[in-house]
């Protein structure tokens, strides 16, 4: 099967379990993309609160007033993706 050649630059996501990165590849190099807080790098962790679903920066900020809802770096093992799922 030949390969076909598609338009457009091409995308990485590294979902790490401490951070994870996005990088887009164009003009022959890679390069990272900033988050919307302007950092390269997001810190692995979700949160739930009551209203709302919080990720990276904004999980981590609140884990100490919320940690049994934040969860940091998980493998899909965890309890909690597999409830999810049913």
């Amino acid at each position: 099967m030949a390969a076909s050649k598609v338009d457009g630059p091409a995308i990485g996501i590294d979902l790490g379990t401490t951070y994870s990165c996005v990088a887009v590849w164009r003009h022959d190099r890679g390069e990272v993309i900033a988050n919307d807080q302007g950092n390269r790098l997001t810190p692995s962790c979700v949160a739930f609160t009551i209203s709302e679903r919080l990720v990276g920066e904004a999980a981590v900020n609140q884990a100490a007033l919320n940690p049994t809802n934040t969860i940091f770096g998980e493998n899909y093992t965890h309890q909690l993706f597999h409830q999810s799922l049913i």
